[in-house]
């Protein structure tokens, strides 16, 4: 059924009667005990609760004026709790454990104080690692409010200088949002919302619903504060007052951001609320969100507008398999509409009373309020009016077979080239699982497609294929699985089981199939070998892998482990006591996910 709007100009007066949540919740965290951890104003390149890809973010993003190497303090008193090193993610991150039960956590650090950072480096040496992650005691590092720990920087899978920051609870190691802890963070700008999304979901899964987009204008004229409660600052309707909507159970979802004084970054609100006939139908409070919750993202999003059009819809309703704990004052539909209202009625049929659920085909009103961490808000407010219509939608298409999957419960699919199963938390909502072959030559299997990518699913899986012709012993330990969402392809290492089929963990629906990967890392030098490197910093390498991703990675000075570290597709060495002046030479060696090992030898003096 094809959702059809009509406008329509209709007046109407509104009130919603909302409480400040910002104020609420600042209640309950401690004000004023946390500094800012820079000793320049906080200005924010990111916030808590903003979508990012496969997960919420976890803390505030400060920017650090386009440029590394900012002095780094303490938030407040406490112990320095575990450091780590990590390719991506946080890169070089620090922890702060604070006696009132938070701890803080910085992240995308240069380098640590000298102290800190020659203990990390004894560690690194002593597992001749550098991605190292260390727990430590209370008396191993203690610090006060204000103590310098490190630099700032854009280590881990940051794309600019800045520091993250995080406030979390130390027992249940959730984060918490920053902004609601008193931080001098100056802020008088409501949230923008320009998109309102409905979803009919007439065919009770959220995979299969007809949607409908309307953009949101701002009623500049009706800029009435003092009448409306709580300080509206802004006041927006859809394209027109009222808007006509199939009879059934509809979604509604919304395209907003936040700004803040003197950045021009795109934040996240703090809370959002819908209404229908003054009576709450569902609220969203991003806080508190774990990490073992995070992913969820991708059920409390529509997962396949953001992969199609690379937009954030976030939706008000829950799914059957959502279990973010960010919703309240869910109605008995989860957050989904009942259009209409159905009622009971009595009628005189052939002379005899009965009893018939009849539509109330009346208009509603919808309100959508929307809040950012300081209380700024802006309101969305239409009539809804249930419409019936005669052309029902033909569904999803059964075409080419399917199999019922359903969230909350086991699933799997096997044939007799193919096969993976699903655990009960997998899926979000029920779906009608499509799979199709299609021949590869050049490959070692046919291309297994299974659904599409647009349908997410929450974590690994093992999903195992069964080559289609017979592959040389030489190569039975060179097999990559290929996986292709319609845009890009990567490949992984696959192990072969008992049986002669391959297994490699994925997440993903897509296409893949089976081929071989004998191909080792490349390794380019940024040095000519043979240089005179005594006003070098460090050596780097570039390294990149044609069909899976490097695995491992090594140095060697003159037969000894050196620090290489990696960041992105760089690997570098600074220069450190274990280098010292004279000439050397340096063996780097790389290896992929099928155990292809690429060595580059290269001779300097320092």
């Amino acid at each position: 059924m094809k959702l059809i709007f009509y406008i329509v100009l209709v007046a109407f007066s509104f009130s919603v009667s909302a409480q400040n949540d910002a104020t609420v919740e600042r209640s309950n965290y401690p004000q004023d005990y946390f500094r800012n951890p820079l000793n320049i104003p906080i200005f924010l390149a990111g916030n808590f609760g903003e979508c990012r890809p496969g997960h919420f973010h976890s803390g505030i993003d400060i920017k650090t004026l386009g440029k590394e190497n900012q002095p780094v303090h303490a938030a407040a008193d406490g112990y320095i709790s575990r450091i780590k090193m990590e390719k991506g993610g946080f890169g070089h991150a620090l922890y702060i454990t604070h006696p009132n039960g938070y701890t803080t956590l910085y992240a995308h650090l240069n380098k640590f104080v000298p102290n800190i950072q020659k203990y990390v480096r004894q560690e690194q040496y002593k597992k001749k690692r550098w991605d190292v992650d260390i727990d430590l005691s209370p008396t191993d590092f203690p610090v006060k409010k204000g103590q310098q720990i490190a630099w700032s920087g854009n280590t881990g899978a940051s794309t600019a200088p800045h520091l993250h920051f995080e406030i979390r609870n130390t027992k249940t190691e959730h984060p918490l949002n920053p902004e609601l802890f008193g931080l001098p963070i100056v802020d008088n700008l409501p949230p923008v919302p320009t998109e309102v999304v409905f979803y009919d979901n007439e065919f009770n899964s959220f995979y299969y619903c007809e949607k409908e987009t309307m953009s949101v204008v701002k009623k500049t004229d009706e800029y009435v504060p003092e009448k409306m409660p709580h300080d509206v600052h802004n006041l927006f309707s859809l394209n027109g007052d009222t808007v006509f909507l199939p009879m059934g159970r509809i979604g509604i979802g919304i395209n907003v951001n936040d700004y803040m004084d003197g950045s021009d970054n795109t934040l996240a609100f703090y809370t959002a609320k819908l209404f229908m006939d003054d009576t709450l139908q569902s609220q969203v409070t991003l806080d508190n969100i774990g990490y073992d919750e995070t992913r969820y993202i991708n059920a409390y999003v529509d997962y396949g507008t953001r992969q199609e059009a690379h937009k954030w819809i976030q939706c008000f309703f829950q799914l059957p398999g959502n279990r973010l704990e960010i919703y309240s004052s869910l109605n008995k539909s989860n957050g989904w509409l009942d259009f209409p209202v159905r009622h009971l009625q009595t009628l005189i049929v052939d002379g005899k009373m009965q009893r018939m659920v009849v539509p109330e085909l009346r208009t509603h009103k919808i309100a959508i309020v929307i809040t950012d961490d300081k209380g700024n808000e802006s309101k969305i407010t239409f009539h809804a009016v249930p419409a019936n219509y005669d052309n029902p939608s033909d569904g999803p298409s059964m075409a080419g077979g399917y199999t019922s999957f359903y969230a909350n419960k086991p699933n799997s699919f096997k044939n007799d080239y193919i096969s993976f199963s699903l655990d009960e938390r997998q899926l979000y909502d029920d779906i009608l699982f499509r799979y199709a072959a299609k021949k590869r030559d050049s490959a070692y299997s046919d291309e297994h497609c299974l659904l599409n990518p647009d349908v997410p699913i929450h974590h690994y899986f093992d999903l195992v294929i069964k080559p289609n012709k017979q592959i040389p012993a030489e190569l039975k330990n060179k097999i990559a699985m290929i996986y292709n969402d319609g845009k890009d392809e990567d490949g992984r290492g696959a192990l072969a089981t008992d049986d002669g089929w391959y297994k490699a963990k994925v997440r993903n629906f897509g296409t893949y199939w089976l081929d071989v990967d004998t191909i080792p890392p490349v390794i380019t030098s940024m040095q000519k070998n043979g240089s005179n490197l005594s006003k070098a910093k460090q050596i780097t390498f570039e390294v990149k892998d044609a069909t899976t991703s490097v695995r491992s990675f090594s140095g060697y000075l003159d037969g000894k482990w050196i620090c290489f570290e990696s960041h992105a597709d760089q690997y570098f060495y600074e220069f450190d006591e274990h280098c010292p002046k004279g000439k050397h030479e340096l063996v780097f060696k790389a290896t992929d996910e099928n155990d292809n090992t690429q060595t580059f030898k290269l001779t300097f003096t320092r």
